[in-house]
């Protein structure tokens, strides 16, 4: 356990994840948030921004120009934008959590092929990819972590016990992502507005999607056999829900796994995470992962069926995307590094109905 009261600072603090990290950390006990940063909210209070945190906290807004030093410095900035002045936090803060897709990916063909920007190569090493259930011990050896993409998240940990186990290598990976609107942040566009988005259920990205980079990468780092980006089929979907992420992917193996075989691999991979949930029950209408019952929650809830007769394992997979999606995720990481015990300001359950 750290010896002392660590001093946290988080840089573009008015957006949903900069909110989420507000919510999770100001009542952690081993942590003080000492400023928040936003430039075009410079002077306000927080709670003007974030009315959930009425009550809960005095700070104001201020200047990135204006931060100090820091133990553990949160970034929620827009995708490119830390990686420009990381030299600068790195001069302020002993440890970075960034939760940008700045620093997510080691390799650069796929950096520019989903990003279109070069990997900064002598920055990038410092950074370990912020999926705890995957990364622990680096996590605990590292300095500064990338925090995963909220899709990229729920896809990695339903399909992880597969690929450790070596069934997902030169075989088809279907992936169908329901995602909720806060996935889109808080500036508001058409996509998002109203009118347009209620009632909608809206294939946005059938193709190319992003993250399909770090499932494939992360992936083949826990798996025997490359997984390659074109094995991965990503399609996503926007659906009349705020937050929540359903994933549901099929997978067409080779030397297809027996039902008992598959529980061994989900159960021996997750057994004593806190984190992650298997669901697979006989009975009721929560028979599999359900984003409903995981608002607010640092819970990827990961479910499973067979069809033996053609192979396809398909794997079902929730989150909250801003939760263990994004700022759950990267507390929950930083826990990890700084040795405090992993759920410390994650344990909160969950709502039914």
């Amino acid at each position: 356990m750290a010896e002392k009261e660590v001093r946290v600072a988080v840089v573009g603090g008015s957006g949903y994840a900069g909110g989420e990290i507000l919510r999770l950390l100001l009542p952690h006990p081993e942590v003080r948030i000492t400023q928040v940063t936003s430039e075009s909210n410079r002077g306000k209070y927080v709670h003007q921004i974030h009315p959930n945190l009425r009550g809960q906290t005095g700070l104001r807004f201020c200047s990135a120009e204006d931060l100090r030093e820091c133990d553990v410095l949160f970034s929620a900035l827009p995708h490119g934008t830390f990686a420009e002045r990381v030299a600068d936090f790195s001069s302020m803060s002993t440890h970075l959590i960034d939760l940008s897709s700045d620093f997510r990916l080691k390799r650069d063909d796929l950096m520019q092929k989903f990003y279109n920007r070069s990997v900064r190569t002598a920055w990038a090493e410092h950074f370990t990819y912020g999926v705890s259930e995957l990364y622990r011990t680096d996590i605990r050896n590292t300095r500064h972590i990338a925090g995963a993409g909220c899709l990229a998240t729920a896809s990695i940990l339903g399909l992880y016990p597969l690929a450790r186990a070596g069934y997902l290598s030169n075989t088809p990976i279907v992936i169908e992502a329901k995602v909720g609107s806060s996935a889109a942040g808080a500036s508001p566009n058409l996509s998002t507005h109203h009118p347009e988005r209620s009632g909608a259920m809206r294939s946005f990205q059938p193709t190319g999607h992003r993250h399909t980079a770090e499932i494939a990468e992360h992936l083949s780092a826990v798996s025997p056999h490359d997984i390659c980006t074109t094995d991965i089929h990503f399609s996503a979907t926007a659906v009349e829900r705020i937050r929540g992420i359903l994933i549901t992917a099929h997978c067409f193996t080779e030397n297809c796994p027996e039902k008992q075989d598959l529980w061994k691999m989900y159960r021996q991979t997750y057994a004593g995470e806190p984190f992650v949930r298997i669901v697979k029950e006989r009975t009721g209408i929560y028979r599999y992962p359900d984003p409903k019952l995981l608002d607010g929650t640092n819970f990827c809830e990961v479910g499973f069926e067979l069809d033996a007769e053609t192979g396809r394992v398909v794997v079902m997979s929730a989150l909250d995307n801003l939760v263990k999606g994004a700022a759950g995720g990267a507390v929950q990481a930083m826990n990890v590094l700084l040795d405090y015990e992993e759920t410390t300001g994650l344990e909160f359950a969950g709502l039914h109905p």
